[in-house]
């Protein structure tokens, strides 16, 4: 056996027994066996994209199917229906949004939800000459196209911020790019490309002492970092379920409005069950109370059942003890990524320290395309591509183990020793 080999091995089988060992002290580890799919071998990496559904949310939609939908019918919009985007948005908050209650709503998609946020917002400002907008280059696709299109319909300003893309936007480039002219900041808490964890109550002071409003995209960042919206005083905050709220694939997004704006609140999209009485059926827009009145189609009600099952597990596991979990995950793929990635010419396009990320990694080497992960899923190891050359590490904290990770990025190595 050459030095290198056996210099590999070795090497390989430390990595292992630490696996093992992380995995052993786990005090979250028996929640993963609460997930459909994590007794087989497959490597799942991409959780901050999709979540694994729990096992009780096939035992829930079974039982809504055949005792409230299938028993109830239409009274069901009466008994229990029509409260659930408010009763699971307060539990969003409570659980994992540091929110009082009253002040978050399930609804819509993210791109809605952050469409109404962001116009409702611009309502709030008194001031003409705040005619500006603030965000930043690396944020999602979806909240740049929206903010340009608001930008357009409304004849406002962009400002961007640029930041480090392997990082993600500081305290000193807000307070550089915010000021007098400025009427509403959008940012993302946690980049979703390098994954950087934002100041948010730093940036939200920021903002504040600018004179204008926040908003802040949370789809990276519920269920796998703490948050505290109340404490931080933020305006008003937007974010997905199917990433780390394993709600399932199209499960509605939530809005969150600070208790201080809701008498002010003014949404674009007005439909009947954001109405007051909407089922008068009376002419004209009345908005029904609080943030009820965010509120404008029928409520998404399958993806909200997985959802709250998902609320259930976080309260009963805690947010501390999450978030403590996905710095251990990350700081272990890191430590991989240094052992078995880095001396192949792979580079860490995320930060350094784990209090400053959230719980996913990305990976850059110039060989890593689509087609990579692409044969990396046919492998039954599945991260994600973000171009140009970057693979998206995501571990949930409930059902991800350290022997998993380390299986997905042996076969990471694998692709690029060819």
């Amino acid at each position: 056996m050459s030095q290198h080999l056996e210099d590999t091995t070795v090497m390989a089988g430390a990595l292992q027994q630490r696996a093992a060992g992380l995995d052993r002290q786990d005090p979250l580890a028996h929640y993963r066996d609460r997930f459909v799919g994590t007794d087989t071998a497959l490597s799942y990496l991409d959780g901050n994209s999709l979540g694994r559904p729990l096992k009780r949310t096939a035992e829930d939609i079974a039982a809504f199917i055949n005792d409230e939908w299938g028993g109830r019918l239409i009274r069901g919009w009466d008994e229990r229906w029509l409260d659930l985007p408010q009763a699971i948005g307060d539990q969003l908050g409570r659980a994992v949004l540091g929110a009082a209650p009253g002040q978050t709503i399930v609804a819509d998609s993210t791109t809605v939800v952050l469409y109404k946020l962001i116009r409702a917002a611009l309502a709030v400002v008194a001031d003409p000459d705040r005619n500006e907008l603030v965000l930043d280059t690396e944020n999602f696709p979806t909240d740049r196209y929206l903010v340009e299109g608001i930008a357009l319909e409304e004849g406002l300003t962009l400002r961007w911020i640029t930041p480090d893309p392997a990082a993600g936007v500081t305290v000193e480039q807000v307070r550089e790019a915010a000021g007098p002219r400025t009427a509403v900041v959008l940012l993302s808490q946690i980049a979703y490309r390098s994954g950087h964890l934002a100041d948010l109550p730093g940036i939200t002071a920021a903002v504040h002492d600018a004179g204008a409003l926040v908003v802040w995209d949370l789809c990276h960042s519920a269920g796998s970092v703490e948050i505290d919206l109340d404490g931080a005083g933020v305006d008003f905050a937007a974010g997905c379920t199917y990433k780390y709220l394993n709600g399932g694939p199209g499960s509605p997004a939530f809005a969150y409005v600070n208790a201080r704006h809701l008498p002010f609140l003014n949404q674009p999209i007005w439909g009947w069950m954001g109405r007051k009485d909407g089922f008068e059926m009376a002419a004209g827009y009345q908005p029904a109370d609080g943030i009820r009145g965010f509120l404008s189609g029928t409520p998404a009600i399958f993806g909200m059942l997985a959802l709250q099952g998902t609320l259930d597990l976080i309260e009963e596991a805690s947010m501390a003890a999450i978030r403590a979990k996905s710095e251990k995950l990350t700081a272990f793929a890191v430590e991989v990524f240094d052992a078995w990635l880095a001396p192949l010419g792979a580079e860490l396009a995320s930060p350094r320290d784990p209090a400053l990320r959230g719980s996913h990694i990305t990976v850059d080497h110039p060989d890593f395309t689509k087609a990579t992960v692409e044969a990396l899923w046919d492998q039954d190891v599945i991260p994600d591509f973000r171009a140009p050359r970057g693979i998206r590490v995501g571990l949930s904290p409930l059902s991800t183990s350290f022997g998993e990770v380390l299986h997905g990025m042996a076969a990471i190595r694998a692709r690029l020793n060819g």
